[in-house]
């Protein structure tokens, strides 16, 4: 009761900041009911003093369309680098009863109670969802589920731009210079960090501890680390680390580095293959004229025998007439 009857019969006008707490109170108990979770419709929900409250911010609208036919989800990827308003609408055709169709919303695997907004138009159902991203714990996966016999499902994924870098491992020998950079194509993070590892430990690359190691762009769009006199040491993984307004993205980039013997292993291994083929081929020659030597050989043993006999043999046919010749003559 904002005032009660006078004991004497006599009606006085309530002091003024009562009536104006009464008021308040009237205001407040308004506002919380056309604000109730049972009507489809919210008139002034707190998300719209929320967007008022950054309405210098930009805003990002996004939609989605499903049917009653559509067998997979349909996903959209926002890339979102500062602070915005957002406003989503999820639009889903069917031939059957738009009563029927329940309508929720979803961040990740959290159910949103508030804040969406849903009409219908002929076979057409759209539900609304307005929000403000001001953290980084507020990036995302916001679905929109119809249910009907079955559930249809619209996601918006928010994320922070990608980092673009080389993908191929960079090859450098040692003693040689090497420029490793990495790239935010049409944005500009509020700082840059490069990182090292040999291992499973990130290690921010110090150039003040490294005469080594000159960083450039830290501030930019483009940054890069330059290494002068590389060792084999300096071979492994490399990290650049991008800061956003509303989180971090990074990009890997391997490094080889090389002794010059390396490429003479090849080398000198064709030579090997080269000499040992060679060596193979005169091994075979020597034993292929070998084995021709020894029938040459052979025959002539033979022919040297025949000879001999062949010589015996005409000796002791000239000595017989001989001596018969003798026996004549004596007689």
């Amino acid at each position: 009761m904002c005032a009660s009857p006078s004991p004497r019969g006599s009606q006085a006008p309530p002091p003024l900041p009562l009536f104006l707490l009464c008021l308040l109170a009237a205001t407040r108990r308004s506002v919380a009911d056309s604000t109730s979770p049972g009507s489809p419709f919210t008139s002034l929900p707190a998300r719209e003093e929320m967007m008022a409250k950054y309405s210098n911010l930009s805003l990002e609208i996004h939609n989605i369309s499903l049917t009653e036919h559509s067998s997979v989800p349909v996903k959209k990827n926002i890339t979102l680098e500062r602070s915005s308003n957002i406003e989503l609408t999820c639009q889903f055709t069917t031939s059957g009863d738009l009563n029927a169709v329940n309508v929720t919303w979803k961040k990740d695997d959290e159910v949103l109670e508030n804040y969406s907004l849903i009409n219908r138009t002929g076979n057409i159902l759209y539900t609304q969802y307005k929000f403000t991203i001001t953290k980084s714990n507020q990036m995302g996966s916001y679905s929109c589920f119809f249910g009907e016999k079955k559930e249809h499902r619209g996601t918006f994924h928010f994320k922070v731009p990608e980092i673009q870098g080389k993908h191929k491992p960079i090859v450098t020998y040692v003693g040689d210079s090497t420029i490793l950079a990495c790239k935010c194509q049409d944005c500009f993070p509020l700082n840059w960090t490069w990182y090292s590892s040999n291992g499973s430990v990130q290690v921010p690359v110090d150039t003040q501890m490294n005469k080594f190691y000159v960083i450039s762009g830290a501030h930019g769009n483009e940054t890069k680390l330059k290494i002068t006199q590389l060792s084999e040491e300096d071979r492994g993984s490399y990290w650049c680390h991008a800061v956003f307004q509303l989180g971090e993205s990074e990009n890997l980039i391997e490094l080889v580095v090389l002794s010059y013997l390396v490429p003479l292993k090849p080398f000198l291994a064709i030579v090997a293959e080269v000499i040992l083929l060679v060596a193979a081929i005169l091994l075979c020659e020597m034993y292929t004229q070998k084995k021709k030597k020894q029938p040459d050989e052979g025959k002539e043993f033979e022919q040297i025998e025949q000879l001999k006999s062949d010589d015996s043999s005409n000796g002791i046919e000239n000595n017989a007439p001989r001596h018969r010749k003798n026996s004549v003559t004596s007689k």
